[in-house]
């Protein structure tokens, strides 16, 4: 049933992603009326996986729409120990990085880390959007863990979850402030970000560039500007992205663009065009990522599939699909990044061709570690362990 005939609300039962899958997509009662989420990607709110009930709307004839409120962004303080996230993953060239926030208001309805919502207690859809964590204590934590006898410096990356220039961080300034401790002890960082709200911080990031101590990779999915606004709504416009791009390249800073997530059948045709437009901006190197469609991603994906290109539905998700060895998503390493079977060898084959003719082959400069200064500590709470 349509939210336009819902009122009421609270029919219980045990919740189970991989059964109810399915019965989302064509289930209308789950489906959160466009009015209230208006500038969201995502048309559901499902239950996180691990809640042992899930609840379900209908219309008890006692509430009139008008009464339920729009999904609007909140942010709770999260309070971290530690500010470095550590990871052993052979897929990325990193071991440890910082996520600002937990939760990403940008929205975009592929993102892989919509399922980290789940332990929050939070739905990945409208949830991961709305519903966001901030963690102002990061850039002390940091100074902290930065100043520890015997602490190491290699690459920290910053955007490989959630993004640190969402919208939020223009009040909340976090990322800034991780920065300005990055650079006051000489550290390497590698950032990520859809948004052109990077440039607020060129002065840092310019600096830093100064040192070989920083690179940037600007995230382009796609350059046509109806699809991205319906994609990824509250994320910086193609157009901003390519600009960013061309300010941080003139100021000295290494940029590059990822061209993720490739979605067969819906922008995987604009590969070429992505890496012509960030070439020409002044990107010197290019990546890309298959789609990857893990836990509550998959059927929060194909829903939104259905409603905005139901003609491409059976043709997007059977390429997917046969990429993934006949399901929507297969983990295994060396493999969820890019792929397999002869759809994404010739999505492989033909980025592997436009960087050639672009040069963008050439790997960039190591970041230095060597210039690493520690923080002195002052006006930190020493661990007592």
């Amino acid at each position: 049933m349509n939210e336009q005939s819902l009122a009421g609300q609270a029919a219980f039962a045990p919740a189970n992603t991989a059964d109810i899958a399915d019965a989302m997509i064509v289930s209308a009662g789950l489906r959160i009326d466009v009015d209230r989420r208006r500038g969201r990607a995502a048309g559901l709110n499902p239950s996180g996986r691990f809640e042992p009930l899930r609840r379900e709307t209908f219309d008890d004839g006692w509430q009139n729409l008008e009464d339920l409120p729009p999904f609007k962004t909140e942010v709770q303080v999260e309070k971290p120990r530690t500010a470095i996230t550590r990871n052993e993953s052979p897929d990325v060239p990193f071991d440890r990085s910082i996520n600002p926030y937990r939760g990403c208001e940008h929205g975009c309805i592929y993102c892989f880390a919509r399922p980290t919502h789940a332990y929050m207690g939070l739905s990945a859809g409208l949830d991961f959007e709305a519903k966001l964590f901030a963690k102002p204590d990061a850039a002390k934590l940091l100074e902290r863990e930065l100043a520890k006898p015997g602490y190491k410096p290699r690459v920290i990356a910053i955007g490989t979850n959630t993004d640190p220039y969402q919208p939020i961080e223009k009040e909340w300034r976090i990322m800034r402030q991780i920065l300005e401790v990055l650079e006051k002890a000489n550290h390497p960082v590698s950032v990520v970000t859809k948004s052109a709200m990077i440039l607020r911080d060129l002065d840092i990031l310019s600096a830093m560039a100064e040192r070989n101590l920083v690179r940037v990779s600007l995230s382009v999915t796609t350059l046509e500007r109806k699809l991205a606004r319906t994609m990824e709504p509250r994320a910086s416009t193609p157009t901003r992205r390519l600009e960013a791009i061309r300010a941080l390249s003139d100021a000295g800073v290494q940029t590059s663009v990822m061209a993720a997530p490739m979605i067969p059948a819906l922008n995987d045709h604009e590969l070429e065009r992505i890496l012509d437009s960030a070439h020409s901006a002044g990107a010197k190197e290019a990546g890309y990522v298959i789609l990857r469609l893990p836990f509550e991603v998959s059927p929060l994906f194909r829903d939104w599939l259905l409603q905005n290109y139901p003609d491409r539905y059976r043709h997007v998700m059977s390429l997917v699909r046969s990429m993934r060895g006949g399901k929507d998503y297969d983990a295994e390493f060396g493999k969820r990044m890019k792929g397999a079977g002869p759809y994404a060898w010739q999505i492989a084959r033909r980025f592997e061709m436009a960087t050639k003719r672009l040069g963008m082959t050439r790997r960039s400069m190591p970041l230095r570690d060597d210039l690493f200064v520690p923080p002195d500590g002052s006006g930190v709470q020493l661990s007592l362990l």
